[in-house]
């Protein structure tokens, strides 16, 4: 099991961000209840982009239930 550096909410959607057995890769794994996306992302990316991250994430599920 990978060990999980960070998990936390954005509004309704669990966040949870774990290491990958690349050094300078992590796995952020997204569920709502409804929708799940996983992916990856450099170390570099989340140490100084997260906010833009987040708000990638947020609108991603928006477009979801707005596409149905």
């Amino acid at each position: 099991m990978s060990k999980e550096i960070e998990s936390y909410k954005l509004g309704n959607i669990n966040v949870v961000i774990t290491e990958t057995e690349s050094p300078n890769r992590l796995h952020v794994d997204c569920n709502d209840g409804t929708y799940h996306s996983e992916f990856t992302v450099r170390l570099y990316e989340y140490e100084n982009y997260k906010r833009h991250m987040n708000q990638k994430i947020t609108t991603a599920y928006k477009n979801q239930y707005n596409s149905e």
